[in-house]
């Protein structure tokens, strides 16, 4: 994965962090796959639900790179 491309998805990552507290179950994903549609970024199904399930159990930023792996 790139720089810009990672930097992208943290960026997508980052927004839908600061506001997923109290969501909905889905919603974190939802957001995601929406963000980075429109961001212009393509990742993997795979990584959209396990960078949603960090979001979701996580207690404040995450890094997206860590993630991923």
């Amino acid at each position: 994965m790139s720089n810009d491309h990672l930097e992208a998805v943290q960026n997508v990552v980052d927004r839908v962090t600061s506001y997923q507290d109290g969501a909905p179950e889905g919603t974190v994903e939802t957001e995601l796959r929406a963000g980075f549609e429109e961001a212009g970024v393509d990742v993997e199904a795979a990584d959209v639900t396990r960078l949603a399930e960090a979001i979701e159990s996580a207690n404040g930023a995450i890094d997206a790179a860590a993630v991923l792996g």
